[in-house]
């Protein structure tokens, strides 16, 4: 209570006589009838909040619109605008692998056993698979119809992409023959990624051959006629000498190298890349045998190191 003075006498006032305040409720914070706010606001506030965001945000995606249709002005969906030295990938193609287990912890390990149908199946769903494009014609572009049979001296016509024909030319490495996995000589296949308007230079020349290329690359060469030398060869062997020891040699389907009538790419619907199959020929059981493949052209560079290896392929077979 408060005293309150009057003269000569004190008076006291008590909380309980005060009126009490009126309790606000939710919906007065919603709708307030005394000021006609609705949220806190005036309908002419809330009408000229709703403007002004409509109109920024219009002008805000005009703005995205025109930035975006001027990035895509730049692009090509047949050319990507940086290509070879330019690009982020650069002008040197990797060699690639398959198969490879499904199991990355596995890395580039192909292990099974031959006498057992289930784990020669397994790597042979996997080439199935991979083999998919260039054996079902419904997965290709048009169904494939511009597609060609190319040969050394018959390059691809206008619109037209060279064929790569699987079961006709893969030998033993075909589906049909198991890719060689059921008689414990399995195949493998190699193929170069594919670089926008890459032209390979070629070792065509047996007066100007490497010194370090292996000798029966060299005579494979030698051995065939001028007009067939403008090749990407390919070649094999051991990662060591204990590896060569447990190896009886390679063969290689259709040929030792990728024909130049593949290249440039330049990214032609109904485009495969062309495919080399290597059968490792009754390598020794019971251990592990490491093994590198490498690409031979003048402008692939090669590194064999594990940290950067370029222009080449390593893996590790195991046959029990």
């Amino acid at each position: 209570m408060s005293p309150k003075t009057n003269g000569d006498t004190v008076t006291y006032e008590f909380p309980y006589m005060r009126k009490p305040k009126a309790k606000t409720s939710i919906w007065r914070g919603i709708y307030n009838s005394d000021k006609n706010y609705i949220l806190g606001r005036t309908p002419r506030n809330w009408g000229s909040l709703l403007i002004f965001y409509t109109i920024f945000y219009i002008i805000l995606a005009a703005m995205f619109t025109i930035c975006m249709q001027g990035l895509l002005s730049t692009l090509s969906d047949q050319a990507p605008k940086w290509q070879l030295e330019s690009s982020l990938i650069g002008s040197n193609p990797g060699l690639g692998l398959r198969p490879l287990p499904d199991d990355l912890n596995r890395g580039a390990l192909i292990w099974y056993d031959a006498k057992e149908k289930t784990q020669v199946e397994y790597w042979t769903r996997l080439l199935s698979e991979f083999l998919q494009p260039y054996t079902n014609k419904s997965m290709m572009v048009g169904g494939g119809r511009n597609q060609v049979q190319c040969n050394h001296d018959t390059a691809p016509g206008l619109g037209q992409v060279c064929a790569v024909n699987i079961e006709k030319n893969f030998g033993s490495c075909s589906e049909s023959n198991g890719f060689g996995y059921n008689r414990s000589s399995p195949c493998i296949y190699l193929k170069l990624n594919k670089i926008f308007n890459w032209v390979p230079e070629y070792y065509d020349n047996v007066d100007d051959l490497p010194e370090e290329m292996p000798t029966d690359l060299k005579d494979a060469i030698k051995a065939l006629p001028p007009s067939e030398r403008k090749q990407v060869w390919v070649s094999c062997n051991g990662d060591n000498s204990a590896d060569e020891e447990n190896l009886r040699g390679f063969s290689y389907y259709p040929s030792r190298g990728f024909p130049a009538f593949f290249y440039p790419f330049k990214n032609a619907p109904g485009y495969l890349s062309p495919l080399i199959a290597v059968q490792i020929n009754r390598p020794a059981l019971n251990r592990i045998i490491n093994i590198e493949c490498r690409a031979w052209a003048k402008n692939i560079i090669y590194n064999g190191s594990l940290r950067d290896r370029q222009g080449s392929i390593a893996f590790e077979l195991m046959i029990d």
